[in-house]
C-alpha cells in the first residue's frame, strides 16, 4: 500500500525543537521530490522545505531557513524536517507530499492545486505557544 505517515508533531514553547518524520510505504524517495507542506486554518497549504531523494538537493523558505533543516534517510524510506528556533508562527498542520519531479524549488512554490493529483500524509499538529 503506497502511503505516507508523519509524526512528530507536538505543543512546544517559543524557541523550542521538533522533529518530524514522514515515513513512506510502498515506494522508495529516490525518483521522487518530497515536500513539507504547513497549513493554517484559513489559508491554503504553503511550502516550508523540499527535497530531491535522489541527491538530497534541498529548498527552504525564507522564513524559515537558519533554523529548519530537511534530511532523509533513503534505506529507511523517511525524511524528516528537523525545526529549531520554533516561533509561533511556525504553528500549523504539517503535511508531507510526494511528487514525481525533479525540480525542489518549484515543488515547494506549487499550488495546492498543482498538488491535487500528489500523495500526501494526513499531517501532524505543531503548536507553538508559551
Amino acid at each position: 500500500q503506497l502511503q505516507l505517515v508523519e509524526s512528530g508533531g507536538g505543543v512546544v514553547q517559543p524557541g523550542g525543537s521538533l522533529r518530524l518524520s514522514c515515513a513512506a510505504s510502498g515506494f522508495t524517495l529516490d525518483y521522487y521530490v518530497i515536500g513539507w507542506f504547513r497549513q493554517v486554518p484559513g489559508k491554503e497549504r504553503a511550502g516550508v522545505s523540499c527535497l530531491r531523494g535522489l541527491d538530497g538537493l534541498t529548498y527552504y523558505a525564507d522564513s524559515v531557513k537558519g533554523r529548519f533543516t530537511i534530511s532523509r534517510d533513503n534505506a529507511k524510506s523517511t525524511v524528516y524536517l528537523e525545526m529549531n528556533n520554533l516561533k509561533p508562527e511556525d504553528t500549523g498542520v504539517y503535511y508531507c507530499v510526494v511528487r514525481v519531479t525533479q525540480n525542489v524549488e518549484a515543488m515547494c512554490l506549487s499550488s495546492n492545486e498543482d498538488l491535487a493529483m500528489s500523495m500526501w500524509g494526513k499531517g501532524t499538529q505543531v503548536t507553538v505557544s508559551s
